[in-house]
């Protein structure tokens, strides 16, 4: 997993290389850990402190078409102004709405 170079300088500096396993068995938590690969690292912190992720904005953008009706996708518009997608439908008091 690491080079003889990568070794020696880590263990020169007072560190030690251990394998997943091995890291798994010394420290559960993780605490005062660093890891080198990156892809072995976001395998295992895939269910670490991330929220949830649909809460991103740009999954507002996902879906239908939002000319689609009964679509809630917001539209990549280019500039964001009131003249750019933003008529009937899209803010309040413009028709074209949900009437009871």
């Amino acid at each position: 997993m690491f080079t003889e170079i990568a070794r020696a300088r880590i263990e020169k500096a007072g560190g030690q290389c251990l394998t997943f396993d091995q890291l798994a068995l010394l420290s559960p938590l993780r605490k005062d850990a660093v890891c080198f690969s990156s892809t072995l690292c976001t395998d295992i912190e895939k269910t670490d402190d991330k929220g949830p992720k649909n809460a991103r904005e740009a999954v507002r953008h996902f879906g239908p078409a939002p000319g689609v009706p009964h679509s809630y996708t917001k539209p990549c518009a280019r500039f964001k102004g009131r003249k750019f997608e933003r008529a009937r439908g899209r803010r309040n008091n413009r028709g074209l709405g949900i009437s009871y």
